[in-house]
């Protein structure tokens, strides 16, 4: 485990020494001029992954859900919420 935290702290090291050499050479106009060209395309991306993503909801050509009406459960006569009302109680249901 040890030996996997000293490699990707290596590789963490060589990206950024690279990176800032990369960026240190290039004038404040310049990377000021990068930096808004990826901010609008990632931008964009992202803008059009969520719009995308909205527009084809329930487009796929899956399986839809069918939606029903709620179906009336059968009661019986001895279904009740008083148990002193129930047959088997010595009480009938008709009183």
């Amino acid at each position: 485990m040890e030996r996997k935290r000293n490699y990707i702290g290596k590789v963490q090291d060589w990206a950024d020494d690279h990176l800032r050499r990369m960026c240190g050479r290039i004038t404040p106009g310049k990377r000021l001029a990068v930096i808004l060209v990826m901010f609008f395309l990632f931008g964009g991306l992202s803008i059009y992954i969520t719009v995308s993503s909205i527009y084809n909801i329930g487009k796929r050509d899956g399986q839809r859900l069918q939606i029903e009406h709620i179906k009336q459960y059968p009661l019986h006569d001895s279904d009740s919420i008083n148990p002193l009302n129930r047959p088997e109680y010595g009480r009938s249901t008709e009183e």
